[in-house]
């Protein structure tokens, strides 16, 4: 089969494929020599010699396949091949043609080697990339600038609620996940330059909607994505749930009113201890001197009846002193055994003869199966009377005072509850009541020292005590005391052992 070299140098010498011509026996009789280097040779029987090991297996399945067809037709594939011991990968087209009334086939090759690599190392990237996205525990999504989702990873999954598979594709608009009209603000905060710099957005408090419709808190940082060109074409957001954050900061926000709480009843204990100890001295004086000059009186002196007024207010104004002393814990506080509810029936006994109490229906809920309390009864009478009294206050046209005593479950606590249906407290006024001096009464009614010294009672005795309120509704005093556990030991004998002997004894009697 003649060729005319010149003109096929012309036409395919600036090619950048390497260009074989086979015979009909697929015997290679030309190629461009500048774009074949990498054959050292082609002097072969058959165009599919020129390669080693598997690809020739590949390269001679698409001559098997061609041959026979009509001029015009083609077959193509890519083949691994190994040439002079190095591995390649070529991108292989076969067309058929004729010459001289014979087919013949011209043989397109491509090395694509370094392109394959390259894109092999591109998707290894990508995934590599996808991995580390999903892997993120904070939520990343990537829009385009309609707002279309493209990025959808793991942690805004857990986050937000939905699977990929549900946003992504133009499914929901990631102006669905914010609340109305903050999408765009966020944009409009990525575009300018007072948030971290054009195209930037520093981290910010904003929030989302979940799927369940749930408003959630996030902390968000932000980018625009730009081409070559500087033409935004997408965006992208990196965001943490600051839910448990937020908890815990209201947690130590909490420890920390507890702790101003403590140190104000700290001092309030050391100015009472100093003001009792101060009155304490002359009352005393003032106190002997008037039982002496009492003693001396006749009984049919007129000045003798107010001596004995003098006396009584002086003995008064001394338990006022010892319950100052009591409170700053200057004086020994005996702790025994008490049961609550004893003490809430008796408090009951003296209260609802009071005139305070005539419209006051009083339900009592008293468990009688709850273990005893560890504490001092006269402080704890001091606290529930407070409690009751400023309950009868808030139902100053009647009303019902609850009173529920429980345990839990394991034993070792006593919940003591006061429920009133009174005017209620103001929820800015909450967070207050416990404070010394605090109170909302008219002056001349109250000190602001009742619950603030209750406060301290309870805190003493290791427990804890809570409100509950809502204005127009009623108010719920929650106190918690631990439960006393301490065995008592009767010549070396537990009260449990004690209870087991006689339950013994009684079984052999019968």
């Amino acid at each position: 089969m003649g060729i005319d070299q010149e003109l096929l140098e012309k036409v395919v010498g600036n090619t950048e494929e390497c260009i074989f011509v086979l015979n009909k026996s697929f015997k290679p009789i030309y190629h461009n020599h500048s774009n074949c280097r990498f054959f050292k040779s082609i002097d072969v029987d058959s165009f599919e010699l020129l390669f080693e090991g598997e690809g020739r297996k590949e390269v001679k399945e698409l001559l098997k396949r061609i041959r026979g067809s009509i001029p015009g037709a083609s077959v193509a594939g890519d083949v691994e091949a190994r040439i002079n011991g190095s591995d390649r990968i070529f991108s292989l087209r076969v067309v058929v043609i004729e010459s001289n009334d014979e087919p013949a086939y011209i043989v397109y090759l491509k090395d694509v080697t370094q392109s394959r690599l390259m894109r092999k190392e591109l998707v290894e990237t990508n995934e590599f990339l996808k991995k580390i996205i999903d892997s993120s525990v904070d939520g990343i999504i990537a829009t385009d600038l309609k707002g279309n989702i493209l990025i959808f990873n793991k942690g805004a999954e857990n986050i937000l609620g939905y699977k990929a598979e549900e946003v992504l594709n133009g499914k929901v608009n990631i102006s669905q996940i914010y609340p109305p009209g903050m999408a765009k603000e966020i944009m409009k905060k990525i575009r300018s330059p007072e948030y971290g710099g054009k195209g930037r957005l520093n981290p910010i408090r904003v929030q989302v909607v979940n799927k369940n419709g749930e408003v959630i808190p996030i902390s968000l940082s932000a980018a625009m994505i730009y081409d070559e060109e500087g033409n935004e074409v997408a965006s992208v957001g990196i965001f943490s749930d600051l839910r448990y954050i937020l908890d815990i900061e209201a947690k130590l926000l909490e420890a920390q009113t507890r702790l101003l709480q403590a140190e104000k009843m700290a001092s309030l204990g050391r100015l009472a201890a100093g003001v009792a100890h101060e009155i304490n001295n002359p009352l005393s004086g003032i106190l002997m001197f008037a039982s002496m000059v009492l003693e001396e009186l006749p009984e049919d002196d007129p000045h003798r009846e107010d001596l004995q007024q003098i006396v009584k207010e002086t003995l008064r104004c001394k338990e006022i002193v010892k319950s100052l002393l009591e409170f700053s814990r200057q004086s020994e506080i005996k702790i025994e055994p008490v049961d609550v509810n004893a003490i809430i029936e008796d408090e009951l006994k003296f209260l609802e003869k009071q005139t305070i109490f005539a419209k006051v229906k009083i339900v009592k809920q008293l468990n009688p199966a709850i273990p005893k309390v560890r504490g001092n009864s006269g402080q704890l009478k001091q606290v529930f009377m407070n409690i009751m009294v400023n309950a009868a206050d808030a139902m100053p046209d009647g009303g019902t005072l609850t009173i529920r005593t429980y345990a839990s479950p394991d034993l070792k606590k006593v919940y003591v509850e006061f429920t009133d249906t009174g005017v209620g407290i103001p929820k800015e006024n909450l967070n207050k009541i416990f404070d010394p001096f605090f109170t909302t009464k008219p002056v001349g009614k109250g000190t602001g020292l009742g619950l603030s010294t209750s406060y301290g009672i309870i805190k003493s005795h290791k427990g804890n005590i809570e409100v509950e309120s809502e204005v127009g509704k009623g108010t719920t005093f929650r106190i918690e005391l631990p439960a006393y556990r301490e065995e008592e030991k009767k010549g070396g004998v537990s009260q449990e052992e004690e209870l087991i002997r006689r339950v013994l004894e009684k079984a052999q009697r019968y």
